[in-house]
């Protein structure tokens, strides 16, 4: 391919990565709304908004293999056309459990979608430092999209209803078909092997009960619920045994051995812990501004702007910092950058005010960006052969990232919330006949409050809310320090991945 030629294949796949990444928190800003219309409990309300990282976390392995032999342009094509198709039915949709059956389908087009962005790029740019330059691009753009996502649902929101922030999909993935038929180049794995059947059912059995089983230990604030024991042991089992299936496989639906590279198992790991910590800070800090700073839905995604800038910025800074003090000190010290920020929520005294969540949240993105070298020393850690494969695990590492972090920091949030909502509004004399269902989520309590005209409900849930992210921020910062910490130890010294 021509320099041009490769630019422009950068530029659709990217953008395509734009709309999905945008899928996993526009519906941040939309959610407060939703709840008030549909009244979801605070587990569906997880589930609402999880179930779509599930879902594509889990098919990515099995779209990839299916893509290496059927074609990665033909499985592009099939994900954005899915993709319109799940964001259409919307328009029918007007229970949680039907939005969560929608947000799974979007999940099913996006897996379609994810490793293909990754895997093409690696084919496209055999040049180290070309790759690593279109590689800090995905992950800007990926940080963009996360970032970006409740700015656009606060515009859509402005003058739509919240399913604006499922239809402004269908635009979008039709001008990323008609681009990418034109633009994007046919890519195949040659003998690839059979494709394992058996193995795509346990990837994604085994990734359902353990999110289920981890879900449930957050719900209930203890180890002791022998359903979800009894699903996370089964869940071990199964992810054990699927393991052994593929190390023992001369063609495996997933290459494990791919771990053997120290670089790229630091570029995973960084991938897993980063997002859990992200993606959960900005689902909560959306709720916050929104319904305890006051903050429209637009003027929430502008309030957010500063992350996708310092995350943009940083993403294409990292590469040439890299060639210059080693890949091993910028992705770590980002990875404890981030971690910093989030602890700098959860630690600071007093009232926690705007100015303190947009600093904290500068140095977020700004640490975030480093893992635009995780993703070099990914695909630089592969084989050609091995793309898809290596594109899959780390978008699985995002995706389930994302999963368990609202899961677990989503759980210990809701739970911490829902303890301090009761002891003041105990303290204030209010009736538990309106607590009770006001601890099930922050949109529900205002909505309540709003509704049966007692402002101190409001007071009340505004500050347990806000007690209950702090909370998360010192758990996901710790988090994020010690994900920083293995990263360097595991990278070898001298690494670089951005030549």
């Amino acid at each position: 391919m021509s320099r041009t030629a490769r630019w422009a294949a950068t530029a659709v796949l990217t953008a395509s990565l734009l709309v999905i990444t945008m899928d996993m928190t526009i519906l941040n800003i939309a959610l407060p709304e939703m709840s008030a219309e549909l009244q979801p409990t605070s587990t569906q309300q997880l589930w609402i908004v999880d179930i779509y990282s599930l879902v594509l976390a889990g098919l990515l392995v099995s779209w990839s293999a299916v893509a290496d032999r059927w074609g990665r342009k033909k499985m592009l094509m099939l994900g954005y056309s899915f993709f319109i198709v799940a964001s259409l039915l919307v328009l029918v949709a007007d229970s949680a459990a039907q939005i969560i059956a929608i947000r799974a389908f979007l999940g099913v087009g996006g897996a379609m979608i994810m490793p293909q962005t990754l895997s093409m790029i690696r084919v496209i740019f055999t040049d180290l430092k070309e790759r690593a330059t279109a590689l800090s691009i995905w992950a800007a753009v990926s940080g963009l999209g996360a970032a970006f996502g409740p700015l656009v649902g606060g515009i859509l929101l402005e003058h739509f209803s919240w399913h604006a922030a499922f239809l402004v999909n269908v635009p979008l993935m039709g001008l990323a078909i008609i681009a990418g038929y034109y633009l994007l180049p046919e890519s195949t794995v040659p003998d690839p092997g059979r494709w394992d059947v058996f193995g795509a059912v346990q990837s994604m059995v085994g990734m359902v009960l353990l999110v289920w089983s981890v879900k449930e230990f957050g719900k209930e604030a203890s180890f002791a619920v022998p359903e979800a024991l009894a699903a996370f042991a089964a869940a071990v089992a199964v992810l054990a045994w699927f393991t052994v299936r593929c190390l023992r496989s001369d063609s495996p639906l997933l290459e494990l051995r791919l771990f053997r590279n120290r670089p790229f198992t630091a570029g995973i790991i960084a991938a897993l812990g980063s997002t859990f910590a992200m993606i959960a800070a900005l689902l909560l800090l959306a709720q916050w501004l929104q319904l305890v700073d006051g903050a429209s839905p637009i003027e929430t995604g502008v309030k957010l702007i500063p992350v996708a800038v310092a995350a943009a910025v940083a993403s294409i800074a990292a590469p040439p910092l890299s060639r210059l003090v080693g890949s091993r000190g910028v992705l770590a010290g980002g990875l404890v950058l981030a971690g910093g920020g989030l602890l700098y929520i959860g630690l600071t005294p007093g009232d926690v005010t705007y100015p303190t969540i947009l600093a904290a949240m500068v140095l977020v993105g700004a640490g975030v960006g480093s893992l635009a070298i995780a993703s070099a020393m990914i695909m630089g850690g592969s084989p050609e052969d091995k793309a898809g494969n290596a594109g899959a695990l780390e978008e699985a590492s995002y995706e389930l990232g994302a999963v368990l972090g609202i899961t677990v920091l989503g759980s210990v949030s809701a739970l911490v919330f829902r303890d301090h909502l009761h002891d003041l509004a105990s303290g204030l004399g209010l009736p538990g006949a309106v607590v009770d269902p006001a601890g099930e989520s922050l949109g529900a309590a205002m909505h309540i409050a709003e509704e049966a005209q007692l402002p101190a409900l409001a007071s009340s849930a505004a500050e347990a809310f806000t007690d209950s992210l702090q909370v998360a921020g010192v758990i996901g910062g710790a988090l994020m320090v010690l994900v920083g910490t293995a990263v360097f130890l595991i990278t070898p010294k001298g690494t670089q991945a951005a030549h």
